[in-house]
């Protein structure tokens, strides 16, 4: 059985690879077996270390996703020093806290662009290396609010629920193929992105009273589950978007 989660001469581009959620899954891949690209806009120095630490080929690449401009730069460095896309991790975002009545068109523009627009054409042109051996595993990082509406956070919930119908239109037209398109919806995380959240006494009780597991979830929360839906366990799960949130959305 342990042979259907093995990542060994697989390879993966991952990003937002530098901290957080795409560090914890990047890890969880190299130790499954797998080479990363590692993609983030400031590089991602730290974790591409501890990647050839555990023993596996690490490219770190420095990309400004907020424009889809690098998409075809960081598909061609991959295949140019691993020869082939395997694994597809769609981690990269941002979020923007204002309340829905003076949120700003830059700020729907700029959430929108990196979480949603740039993901797609970056499933787009992996897409393209992997129908040519008709083997593929994109895993795109969605969010509860794919579900619910959230506060504060309307660009953020529209991308995320973007990102989800996204998912499930290439697995209608890439399972021919091939390749499995899957999403990760993180509950509430200890990351960059809630910092304000967990900073917040009022908010931060509020979230906790609703999580059964009783905590916040961590990066290595995810390492499990990102590892299952870029391997061979689950070749018959295409077009699922998998909630990881210690049962908030249960309660």
């Amino acid at each position: 059985m342990k042979n259907v989660f093995d990542l060994s001469g697989k390879v993966a581009i991952v990003t937002g690879a530098s901290t957080g959620l795409g560090a914890g899954m990047t890890l969880g891949l190299a130790e499954a077996g797998a080479d990363i690209a590692l993609v983030d806009r400031t590089g991602s120095p730290e974790t591409t270390e501890q990647v050839r630490a555990i023993g596996r080929r690490a490219l770190n690449i420095t990309a400004d996703l907020s424009t889809i401009a690098p998409v075809s730069k960081i598909v061609e460095q991959t295949v140019k020093e691993f020869g082939k896309v395997d694994i597809l991790i769609n981690n990269a975002g941002i979020i923007r806290r204002t309340p829905a009545i003076d949120f700003s068109e830059k700020d729907w523009d700029d959430v929108m662009a990196i979480n949603s627009k740039t993901l797609f054409f970056l499933c787009q042109a992996v897409g393209r290396d992997m129908m040519k051996r008709k083997y593929g595993k994109i895993v795109n990082i969605s969010s509860l609010l794919a579900f619910q509406g959230g506060i504060l956070v309307p660009s953020y919930a529209a991308s995320k629920g973007a990102v989800a119908q996204v998912t499930k239109a290439l697995a209608n037209e890439w399972a021919q193929h091939g390749i499995t398109v899957n999403a990760i919806a993180p509950g509430y995380m200890a990351t960059n992105n809630t910092k304000a959240l967990r900073e917040d006494p009022v908010r931060a009780k509020s979230i906790l009273d609703r999580i059964p597991a009783g905590r916040w979830g961590l990066p290595d929360d995810l390492k499990g589950v990102a590892v299952f839906l870029a391997s061979p366990a689950s070749d018959y799960v295409t077009g699922h978007v998998l909630v990881v949130d210690g049962g908030w959305m249960a309660r």
